[in-house]
């Protein structure tokens, strides 16, 4: 089975090379950063008797793991912390906001001599992986060179577990070197379960992602803010953040309707790859909007709609806003995370399609801490919701349900100790 793996990634990585360097280097110019994923000039940060290779896939994950990292560093300071990451994104975010790692550097490519190269540089004690990023071979090798392969943050979608259950014969095989998971919610447990892992090897422990710590921004900060982006005393702002194809045509029409109706509102549209920024000004050519690009936009220039092409501010805006919606619902995406508007107290808005967060989303609906919008009157409805009453208590109701969360880091921290302390004998048997 693994060497049929291997096969079938060679051909690919053969394949697909010349076009992920036309992508990157020619279109982007960015590298392809092929001798860092092949653990060229690779070495060990040091030689502690602890140490801990933590892997994410992107942004999003890289971003929950800040406060168990810190928290891990300070109940074992001697242990080293290695960290990796999918993308080149997901590695800028992790060198500019993970503090307490040793060392962060790329996923190596899934060939098992790379794998195991790296596993022998670097001597991890204990290998972790958040969410679900199952590579075959790292989590082989990872089985046979560590003490211990933990699963935390375990998040599968429903899309993710119809190919998980329809392969299961191939995915139990590599989930068996999982030494023990952590998951978000029950769902995930019976996933798990169905597709044929050991119930007692399986625990809910909750979303890392609701800890979620951010910057916190005085009343002065924010205005500040605003009158670096030139909006207007007064004016309202609707940010919808990580917008999928396919729903930013029906925002921006709702958005049309609203503005007829009163001219004090601001929509910034953040689309969840900046990289479509082209793509969006077509569309909004077609509306009498002025419409400014985030990168771009200079002293004393108004605008109706601003559109975010740059990296790593979306969760600064959301402490400005005045409503918050989650890209990815109003199409059968999934959703997006809908704790960083949480954390700063804005009202959250999304379509019907919020699966990957189903759960959380079901909570904050019932609470009455966000809504559901599906048709184009319910959109233009949240782009007019102006009773300053009414969106604080939605906010501070969103603000009110993070607290119920708390607890998480604690328990994922707890279960990485069975592992860091004990040899993986004992561990097992306290699984």
């Amino acid at each position: 089975m693994y060497f049929l793996y291997s096969f079938a990634l060679l051909l690919s990585f053969v394949f697909y090379l010349p076009l992920y360097f036309f992508k990157l280097k020619i279109v982007r110019g960015e590298s392809l950063y092929l001798k860092e994923r092949l653990g060229v000039h690779l070495h060990q940060e040091s030689r502690t008797e602890k140490s801990v290779w933590i892997h994410a896939v992107s942004v999003g994950e890289v971003l929950s793991l800040q406060k168990l990292i810190v928290d891990l560093k300070k109940r074992h300071p001697e242990c080293t912390i290695y960290f990796s990451s999918l993308t080149i994104t997901g590695l800028r975010v992790a060198q500019d906001r993970l503090v307490g790692v040793d060392k962060i550097f790329f996923i190596p490519l899934d060939f098992r001599w790379v794998i195991k190269r790296f596993f022998r540089v670097l001597k991890p004690q204990l290998f972790i992986l958040a969410e679900s990023e199952f590579w075959p071979n790292l989590l082989r090798e990872a089985k046979r060179q560590t003490q211990g392969v933990l699963l935390i943050n375990g998040r599968i979608s429903p899309k993710s577990f119809k190919k998980y259950y329809r392969f299961r014969f191939f995915f139990k095989k590599i989930l068996k070197n999982i030494d023990y998971f952590l998951v978000q919610t029950q769902r995930e447990k019976n996933s798990l379960e169905s597709i044929g892992v050991r119930a007692d090897s399986v625990e809910v422990s909750g979303n890392l992602k609701t800890e979620i710590v951010l910057p916190s921004f005085s009343e002065n900060d924010v205005v500040q803010f605003k009158a670096s982006l030139n909006i207007a005393k007064g004016h309202k702002v609707v940010l919808a953040g990580s917008t999928r194809k396919g729903e930013e045509e029906k925002l921006i029409e709702a958005f049309a309707l609203a503005r007829k109706e009163k001219d004090n509102i601001n929509f910034i549209l953040a689309p969840r790859h900046p990289e479509r920024t082209g793509e969006i000004e077509r569309l909004l050519k077609n509306f009498p909007f002025v419409v400014k690009r985030r990168s771009e936009i200079q002293p004393d220039q108004t605008w109706d709609v601003l559109i975010l092409d740059t990296m790593g501010e979306l969760s600064r805006l959301y402490s400005l806003c005045d409503v918050a919606f989650i890209g990815g619902s109003l199409i059968p995406w999934g959703g997006q995370n809908l704790l960083e508007p949480a954390f700063y107290g804005k009202p959250i808005f999304f379509g019907p399609h919020m699966e990957n967060f189903q759960e959380l989303a079901d909570k904050f609906v019932q609470a009455d801490a966000a809504r559901i919008i599906e048709t184009q009157e319910d959109v233009k409805r949240m782009f007019l919701l102006s009773d300053d009453e009414e969106t604080q208590r939605i906010g501070e109701k969103a603000q009110q349900i993070l607290v119920h969360f708390q607890g998480v880091t604690e328990r994922t921290l707890n279960r990485i100790d069975l592992f860091m302390n004990k040899n993986k004998g004992k561990m097992e048997s306290h699984a």
